[in-house]
């Protein structure tokens, strides 16, 4: 096991089918047994359930800053997509290797694996970590549950990276996301005595005219960032859900909709600003509650950490910005420490059938990460 290239790592990662609302738990079983045969301290952090786990690796001395490297291990679901090739069964063909997880994440996290292990057969003067969260697909939930232990039981760590597909270019910043479901109150009534009555859809209505109208505020005089494709903060309804017949006021309406904003606004003051513009009246027959969020990511180019990371990296790598959202918000109110996103494969080729990874992705990341563990050797 021990002589296991990333290549035929990522093959067996892409077998476990750690789909979302399925266990994570034998890829991490997996994992540990790995890393323990090779003398790397590994720490479990589970669900309520029993069901998923977060794993925590690391080698090196501990009482030194080292580097955190960090991936998840779900995947998002392969139900009614029509591949080409058995969805969790690693295929090559044409330099690439296709199968759920290739691009978003596992071959990251492959890399990565193979990386501690090196790491475990030298002297390091700084530590490496891993670590391996479940549940990203569905709101960066799973990590929130090792993240305090991880800032309690490390010491700072110089950097993080977070190994999100961006074709190795580097990111180093991203929108925050928060999501909001309102429950838009009516009454019931018969449909030929419908001005009698409250119609929770036309509550709904009002709401999502707000929406709009706040949209509109933000596009025209909200922050903005060029780096992004769109580049200010967005207001998306995304669901409707309500009336139960045509000859029936609906007496309940469900909207959910996402607040995506740049690091220099708040999710919490739009979503005030939101309610605010749907009249007294209305505003008292809708109930809001905040399902998920995560924070936003923005980290500067200029600081060290970025620029040792560029000298890891061919000169012609690109600096940017990332459309969707990662853990890194996380980490860097957790740990105070500066993250970056670099990753092997396409987020374009992501969540889709035939999804997949270049070999020479791969070994790109391999080359950056041996960089960087030499750069811990002592």
């Amino acid at each position: 096991m021990s002589d296991l290239n990333s290549i035929q790592l990522l093959s067996k990662l892409i077998a476990f089918q750690t789909i979302s609302y399925q266990s994570n738990l034998e890829l991490i079983r997996f994992v540990q047994e790995l890393f323990e045969s090779h003398g790397i301290q590994v720490n479990l952090n589970f669900n309520a359930e029993k069901t998923k786990a977060n794993l925590f690796a690391t080698t090196g001395p501990q009482d030194q800053p080292g580097v955190m490297l960090s991936g998840h291990s779900d995947v998002v679901p392969v139900e009614g997509q029509q591949w080409d090739s058995p969805a969790f069964e690693a295929v090559t063909k044409d330099q690439r290797i296709y199968g759920r997880g290739t691009a978003d994440m596992k071959g990251f996290l492959a890399c990565a694996i193979v990386t501690m292990l090196k790491a475990s057969q030298l002297q390091l003067k700084r530590p490496l970590h891993l670590c391996i969260s479940y549940d990203e697909e569905i709101g960066c939930i799973g990590v929130r549950g090792i993240l305090d232990h991880l800032a309690s039981s490390i010491v700072q760590p110089i950097l993080c990276v977070i190994g999100e597909p961006t074709m190795m270019q580097l990111a180093l910043a991203h929108k925050g996301k928060t999501v909001y479901r309102a429950h838009c109150h009516g009454e019931e009534g018969h449909s030929a005595l419908a001005p009698k009555y409250v119609n929770a859809i036309h509550v709904a209505s009002r709401l999502v005219d707000s929406l709009q109208q706040v949209q509109s505020y933000l596009k025209e005089q909200g922050h903005q960032d060029s780096g992004y494709d769109i580049p200010y903060t967005t207001v998306h309804v995304g669901k409707i859900v309500g009336g139960t017949a045509l000859n029936i006021v609906p007496n309940l309406c469900v909207v959910d909709y996402e607040i995506r904003h740049l690091a220099e606004d708040s999710s919490q003051a739009i979503q005030e600003q939101i309610l605010e513009k749907v009249t007294e009246d209305f505003r008292s027959q809708i109930e809001v509650e905040e399902m998920n969020q995560y924070p936003g990511l923005k980290t500067s180019k200029t600081i060290e950490a970025v620029k040792f990371i560029q000298q890891l990296l061919p000169s012609d790598t690109q600096i940017g910005n990332i459309s969707f959202g990662t853990e890194g918000g996380l980490f860097k109110d957790a740990l105070d420490c500066p993250v970056i996103v670099c990753g092997p494969g396409d987020i374009a080729v992501a969540h889709k059938p035939n999804e997949y990874v270049d070999i020479e992705q791969l070994n790109q990341c391999d080359i950056f990460l041996e960089k960087l563990l030499m750069s811990l050797k002592a």
